[in-house]
């Protein structure tokens, strides 16, 4: 299949959904080429029949007030998370208390001095700590720069961390909301701006190489089992860090010829893909309501995060501000290295031994409680391979590289290419999409 389309855009995700509907609008001939049976990549909201609740296996909170978002979605069926946090010291249930303690540590971090990894800063700002209190402040802080970035502690740059905490300061970045069907409220907005446009999306096809040199490019799908070409002048590629970095072979891995520039490769190392198991339980009812800590005066009705140092699923929240029977459970990093790749079955057998430890409710009656579970093994994702990009020392300028066009052909966006911080979310996905169109309108006309 040839076509003379001005622009192919390679991946419909959040990036490239948004890249093409702001191409479209100016007036430019845009198809894009989606390796999966769906749009949205790594957003993924399923329902559950007998609540009718959005399920999301991918991305699922909109953090803080970022106008990528906020300026797309009805304002009234936008959500605050709210509800009391819960921890585990222990082995006893007890309210939260550690968060200032974290910051204290955490504002530390300073990036006007030579880039460390988070562990290496850990280890000279926080060396012996004299109290137990200090001893769980650092692993509090340690456990938050892994779960929330889902990022290798000895890795991840103090730098990248700092920007990213000074783009959350700048949207209130500290709060949570959800929309009221999950990001599938979203993925409905950029659906109505393909049919607007009529911007053709080839799901199911997967690009396998491109071929290209300055102003023309010849990019070769696999579409259901044959093979075809499309021809264009600007090619838009906005797959995952991780299947950038990857060897040539594996399936959803492009090979480009010629390669990409020295420098490309180089930004990539920087960086690096974070790792993220989540299960979401729908029970009969919500048991924990009725579960009330030892010298609490309240039960957990009001439970929105539930933070522990448990080996398998360290973190959990609730639907709150809503009453459906539905809990997740979220492994990042090395946990979710333990789970990647195993059985549904196994998965969820750990997620209710955790849940039953945590909560000192029987495991044989969760069992009986639980009537689905809901997983995706983004590791396993031969389409994703991980959960979202992060920084690794020295990466300061690894996203700027990353999204600068090569030879005025080829252009990047994804979560991964956003240099304002916001590395990782669904925002800056969207933002990079835009910011990839207006390069591609410059050097267009």
């Amino acid at each position: 299949m040839s076509s003379d389309r001005t622009v192919i855009v390679i991946g419909a995700g959040m990036a490239g959904l948004a890249a093409a509907s702001s191409l479209a609008r100016a007036g430019l001939a845009v198809r894009i080429c989606e390796a999966r049976d769906r749009i949205g990549g790594r957003v993924l909201t399923q329902f559950d029949p007998a609540c009718d609740c959005p399920i999301e296996l991918g991305a699922e909170f909109i953090h803080g007030k970022p106008p990528e978002i906020w300026n797309l979605l009805p304002k009234d069926g936008i959500t605050e998370l709210k509800g009391d946090a819960w921890c585990v010291e222990e082995s006893q249930l007890c309210p939260c208390g550690f968060w200032s303690d974290v910051d204290e540590i955490l504002e530390k971090m300073d990036d006007s001095k030579p880039d460390e990894s988070f562990a290496a800063f850990l280890e000279r700002c926080c060396p012996s700590p004299k109290s137990q209190a200090k001893v769980r402040a650092r692993q509090r802080a340690e456990s938050y720069v892994s779960g929330f970035n889902a990022a290798d502690p000895s890795l991840v740059g103090v730098h990248w961390l700092v920007k990213e905490m000074q783009a959350e300061e700048k949207i209130e970045g500290d709060r949570a909301f959800r929309s009221r069907r999950g990001y599938h409220d979203l993925l409905e907005v950029f659906e109505r701006e393909m049919k607007k446009y009529n911007i053709p999306v080839h799901t199911e096809t997967v690009v396998q190489q491109v071929q290209w040199k300055p102003g023309s490019v010849k990019i070769r799908v696999s579409d259901k089992g044959s093979e075809s070409t499309f021809d264009a002048s600007h090619v838009l590629i906005t797959v995952p860090l991780s299947l950038l970095k990857a060897p040539p072979g594996a399936t959803g891995v492009i090979h480009f010829s010629p390669e990409l520039p020295q420098a490309k490769r180089e930004a990539m190392d920087r960086l690096d893909m974070g790792k993220v198991i989540r299960v979401t339980l729908r029970f009969r009812e919500r048991f924990w309501d009725a579960v009330q800590p030892a010298g609490a005066r309240a039960s957990l009705s009001g439970m929105s995060f539930l933070f522990s140092q448990d080996d398998w699923f360290p973190t959990w929240w609730t639907a709150s501000p809503a009453k459906s029977p539905i809990i997740t459970a979220w492994a990042p990093f090395r946990c979710a290295e333990r789970l990647s790749g195993q059985s549904h079955s196994f998965v969820v057998d750990h997620s209710l031994q955790t849940l039953s430890t945590l909560l000192s409710v029987s495991q044989r009656d969760l069992q009986e409680l639980l009537q689905d579970a809901y997983f995706h093994d983004w590791q396993m994702d031969p389409f994703s391979l991980g959960a979202y990009s992060y920084g690794k020392v020295g990466a300061n300028a690894a996203q700027q590289a990353l999204s600068e066009p090569v030879e005025q052909t080829l252009y990047f966006a994804g979560e991964a290419t956003v240099t304002g911080g916001n590395t990782g979310t669904v925002h800056g996905a969207i933002a990079s999409g835009y910011r990839a169109a207006e390069q591609i309108l410059r050097n267009h006309s």
